[in-house]
C-alpha cells in the first residue's frame, strides 16, 4: 500500500486559494499550529475512539466479519444506504440490527412483504375526529436508522416510496414534504438465491445505496466461537447503546472536512468513466457513483485516523461501492462474467495516480 511511503505526497497539494478555508484554519490552506493540524487530529482521534467502540459492539454480535462490519461503519460515517446480499442464515439481518442498536438513536424495522403499501413505509394522513381535521401520523422512515429486511419482496411500487428519503433526506406526503432528521441511513438485506416471489430492485433504487456487501460463510474457527456466544441467548439482546445519534453525526462533520486531492479524484473518475466504456457492461456507474465512491473514501480514510484519502482507499471501496450498479452484457452473462470481476479487473489495470501529481 502507499500509506507509508506516498501518504504525505496527497495530504495538501492543492492551492490554498482554491479550497474554502477549513476551522481553525487561515485562509485556504490548513494553518500549523494548535487551531489548525492539532485539532483535526484530536477530531480523528475521538472519531477513531468512538468509531471503536460502535465496531467492537457490532463484532460482539457478529464473529469473525471485521470487514463487513468496517464497511457497514464506512457507509453510516459516508452518510449512505447499505445493501445487504447474501444466502439465508449468513447474518445479513442481525448485521444490521446489531449496528443500529450500537448506536442510542431512533430504529425502525420493516419487513418487506408483497402486501406492504407505500404508506405503511411514509405514514399516512388520518382524520381525527376530535379536532375535525386530518393529522399525518409518521411511518417507520422517520427513524434514524432503518433496517429494511427483504426488501426485494415488496412491490417495485412499495420499494418506490424510499427513493425520495434515500436521495433528498425527506418525505413529501399529501403534498407537505416532511424533512428526515439526521443521521439517517437506510440498512435493506436480500437475498439472491431464491427469487421467486420477488421484484428484483430497479436500477434507480440499487443506485441509491451506497455499497452492497455479502456476509459470505464464516470460518470454522468463527463458527465455533458462534455456537459458544449464542448457544444460550443471541448476544444482540444484551447489546446496548455505545454512542448518541449526536455523536454520529459531529463525526460526520469530522469525514466532511477530510482532504482529497485533485489527483485522487480523477482518479475516480477514470473509474467510474471506464465502467461507460467497458464492453462487458450495457450500463456503466452513474455520477451518483462517483460522489458515493469519494464520500466512502473520506470515511475509510477517517476509520484509519488519517485526514487525507489515498488511491487505496478508492482501490478497498471500488467494488463494493461500484459493483451493485452495473449491468452486464448478455455476452457477459453467457461466459459468467459478474460485474464484481470487472471492476477488480479495471483496479488493476488502470494506472495509479503518482505522489504529488
Amino acid at each position: 500500500m502507499a500509506v507509508g511511503t506516498h501518504g504525505e505526497s496527497f495530504m495538501e497539494t492543492d492551492p490554498p486559494a482554491s479550497r474554502p478555508a477549513r476551522p481553525g484554519s487561515a485562509g485556504g490552506g490548513r494553518a500549523e499550529g494548535p487551531a489548525g493540524r492539532e485539532d483535526s487530529g484530536r477530531d480523528l482521534a475521538g472519531l477513531a475512539r468512538i468509531a471503536d467502540r460502535i465496531r467492537g459492539a457490532v463484532e460482539s454480535v457478529i464473529e469473525g466479519k471485521p470487514k463487513a462490519v468496517r464497511l457497514a461503519l464506512t457507509v453510516l460515517l459516508a452518510e449512505g444506504h447499505l445493501l445487504i446480499e447474501d444466502v439465508p442464515g449468513v447474518g445479513k439481518t442481525m448485521l444490521a440490527k446489531a449496528l443500529a442498536r450500537s448506536v442510542d438513536c431512533s430504529v425502525r424495522r420493516v419487513q418487506f412483504t408483497p402486501d406492504l403499501l407505500p404508506s405503511d413505509i411514509t405514514g399516512v394522513s388520518a382524520y381525527n375526529q376530535e379536532l375535525r381535521e386530518f393529522e399525518f401520523k409518521p411511518g417507520p422512515v422517520f427513524a434514524n436508522i432503518v433496517v429494511g429486511d427483504e426488501i426485494n419482496r415488496a412491490s417495485p411500487k412499495t420499494q418506490s416510496a424510499l427513493l425520495e428519503c434515500m436521495e433528498e433526506r425527506q418525505v413529501t406526503v399529501d403534498g407537505t414534504t416532511y424533512a428526515l432528521e439526521p443521521p439517517f441511513m437506510v440498512i435493506s438485506t436480500q437475498n439472491p438465491v431464491e427469487m421467486e416471489g420477488t421484484y428484483p430492485l430497479p436500477e434507480a433504487q440499487r443506485d441509491r445505496f451506497t455499497a452492497r456487501i455479502s456476509m459470505g460463510y464464516p470460518s470454522p474457527a468463527a463458527e465455533l466461537e458462534m455456537l459458544d456466544a449464542h448457544g444460550g441467548s443471541s448476544p444482540l439482546d444484551r447489546l446496548t447503546p455505545v454512542a448518541h445519534a449526536s455523536d454520529v453525526r459531529e463525526l460526520i462533520e469530522v469525514v466532511r472536512r477530510q482532504h482529497v486531492a485533485a489527483s485522487v479524484r480523477q482518479y475516480a473518475i477514470d473509474l467510474v468513466t471506464a465502467t461507460r466504456k467497458h464492453p462487458e457492461l450495457r450500463l456503466g456507474a452513474s455520477p451518483r457513483a462517483t460522489l458515493h465512491l469519494v464520500r466512502a473514501a473520506r470515511a475509510y480514510a477517517a476509520l484509519d485516523e488519517r485526514d487525507y484519502v489515498l488511491p487505496d482507499d478508492v482501490q478497498e471501496l471500488a467494488v463494493p461501492v461500484l459493483a451493485h450498479r452495473l449491468l452486464p452484457t448478455a455476452e457477459a452473462q453467457v461466459e459468467r462474467r459478474r460485474p464484481e470481476q470487472v471492476v477488480a479487473e479495471l483496479v488493476r489495470r488502470l494506472p495509479v495516480p503518482a505522489p504529488g501529481k
